[in-house]
Order: C-alpha cells, then sequence, then structure tokens
C-alpha cells in the first residue's frame, strides 16, 4: 500500500489541495525557505524507453526549466523544498528514477547509471525542455555526467551535488550499510530514529513528514523501503565497465557551465577530490556548503538554494 499521493493514470494530478503539500507548507514556513503557496504543482506520469516514470511538476510551463535527479535510495520528493522555491521563477521537474519513488522497477533488473542517464536524457526529450539546467545529487550527479558525457549541447548548465569522478569508499560504505539495515520494519517510528541517527542534520519533525516517500505498507503490515531491493539495483557511485567510466579526462570535455556543490562534512566527496574535479571543468566553479554532509539539499536547503540561486543568476 502506497502511503503518499500520486497520479495514477495519464493525466496530470493537482497536487496543491492534498494534505502533503499543506505539510510541505509548513516545512517551509518552519525552515524559513522562501516561496509561494499558490504555485501550480503536479504530479505526472510519463512513459519512456518501454517504462512508466512518475515524475512532479512546479510553477508555469513557459519558465525557464529545471531538470531534478535524487540520490539512490530516494525520489523526486527528497527535491520538494527546493522545487517549491524554484517554481517561482522556474519550470521545476523532477523525475522519479527507475526503480525509485512511484516510477516502475525494472523488469529486467537494469539499474546501471549508463541506462539512468538513457531514461533522464529521453525525459528531457520528451517533454520538449528548451535549454534546461540538469541538477543532479549523488546517483542522480553521476547520471548526469554520463548524459553529458554522451551529449551536453541541449543543456544549458549542470549542478553536480556532492559526487565527483574520485568517491570515498568509506563513503560508499557507509552509505550501503545504512540500505542494507533498513530495509523492513514493524513500525514507523522504528525507521525514523535510524534516520535521526545516520541524518543528524534534520529534524525530526521533518524526517517523519518524508517517511511516506520512502517506504510501502506491505499486506502483512510491516513497512518496507519503496525501492527496488534486488541485489543489482540502484545508486551506485562508480559503476563498471567503459559505459560507466567517469574522468577527470571526461569532465574536462564539458563545454558548459558547471557548479560543483559539497557539503562540508561529507564522507563521498572529498575536499581535495571536489578541487580537482571543478579545476577539469573548463567552466566549473565549486562551493561547499556548511552545515550539512552528503545530502546537501535535504541537510542545509537553505545554504545548497543560496548556492544554487548564485549559480543561476550567473547564467546567460
Amino acid at each position: 500500500m502506497y502511503m503518499n499521493t500520486f497520479a495514477q493514470g495519464g493525466e496530470p494530478l493537482d497536487m496543491t489541495g492534498t494534505d502533503e503539500f499543506r505539510s510541505l507548507l509548513t516545512s517551509a514556513g518552519d525552515l524559513g525557505i522562501p516561496h509561494d503557496p499558490g504555485i501550480p504543482y503536479r504530479s505526472s506520469n510519463i512513459v519512456l524507453r518501454q517504462m512508466r516514470f512518475h515524475f512532479t511538476e512546479w510553477g508555469h510551463r513557459g519558465a525557464p526549466a529545471i531538470v531534478l535527479l535524487h540520490g539512490g535510495h530516494q525520489s523526486c520528493h527528497s527535491w520538494d523544498l527546493v522545487s517549491l522555491h524554484l517554481a517561482r521563477k522556474y519550470h521545476v521537474l523532477a523525475l522519479d528514477q527507475r526503480g525509485h519513488g512511484d516510477s516502475e522497477w525494472s523488469r529486467d533488473v537494469e539499474y546501471s547509471n549508463h541506462t539512468m542517464s538513457l531514461d533522464a536524457a529521453a525525459f528531457i526529450k520528451a517533454m520538449n525542455l528548451n535549454s534546461p539546467v540538469l541538477v543532479g545529487h549523488s546517483m542522480g550527479a553521476r547520471n548526469s555526467m554520463l548524459l553529458a558525457k554522451d551529449d551536453h549541447s541541449y543543456l544549458r548548465a549542470m549542478v553536480i551535488v556532492d559526487v565527483g569522478p574520485e568517491v570515498s569508499e568509506r563513503g560508499r560504505a557507509a552509505i550501503a550499510g545504512f540500505v542494507q539495515a533498513n530495509q523492513e520494519f514493524d513500525d514507523l517510528d522504528h525507521f525514523v530514529a535510524n534516520v535521526q541517527k545516520y541524518d543528524p542534520y534534520r529534524k525530526r519533525e521533518h524526517i517523519e513528514r518524508t517517511v511516506k516517500y520512502n517506504l510501502l505498507k506491505r499486506a502483512d503490515g510491516k513497512f518496507v523501503s519503496k525501492c527496488d531491493s534486488t541485489p543489482r539495483r540502484l545508486g551506485v557511485l562508480r559503476g563498471q565497465g567503459p559505459l560507466e567510466s567517469l574522468t577527470l579526462q571526461d569532465v574536462a570535455k564539458y563545454h558548459l557551465p558547471v557548479m560543483v556543490v559539497r557539503g562540508e562534512n561529507s564522507n563521498i566527496l572529498e575536499a581535495d577530490a571536489a578541487e580537482r574535479f571543478a579545476a577539469a571543468l573548463p567552466q566549473g566553479r565549486l562551493v561547499t556548503v556548511p552545515n550539512c554532509g552528503h545530502n546537501v539539499h535535504g541537510q542545509n536547503t537553505k545554504g545548497f538554494l543560496e548556492a544554487l540561486n548564485g549559480f543561476l543568476d550567473t547564467l546567460p
């Protein structure tokens, strides 16, 4: 049983009248995030590459476009506060990547970063977006980099959040350990308590607001991970093989503005690796957001938005 509301068919669902949206507005007010409670906000589905994908759409369709790709074991709703804020000026689309959120699980259990980068490219083209800014976090950032490696001619700019060609093995192990230990629960409080230990930057009430997007209630009453949890699934921060390879030499060929965002206390993107990454980019810049770890936009949303808005304001 799903615990959140989303479009069930081909028609978009207006989300502005839901309890979920009212709860989001409360969180934005608590955190002091500027927003417009009257912005359009829709849940939609689209078929791409023989799969059904869910996405949320914010703001007015004539505005400059921003596409958001979430991290592994997350969903498009990890961007809700960011989307709510950006929708005042931009047309924001946050995609549930395959096997995540409310999108379909892969029938052939194909979750490589290369495959997900092809999904993202197909989404941008199917939505007829004109020179969007592509923003990715963690797994979504790696998917963004692979997309750009193949062809970035139709992008306006990119924002890569807390990942790069070089990542920390220690951080990868910590994320994998948390995911493996949090697959099934008898009650929601147990899950919330585990998240609090793993993520001390977020208040309990904001964690509780997002629980519905991370878990399903099974027929036997247990709560289980909403992501496809087969052994080959999700969240590879460094894949294998030529289609998954990303090096500093690869990113040196990105001829568009790119901002690298690092969480000050990140255990995934070390400071020196972030500096090498930004230096390799022809039009790169590095911003370190304080008071957060790997989940930058969720742990210090205001700091992330300050960095993002500063970058967006420089784009032609």
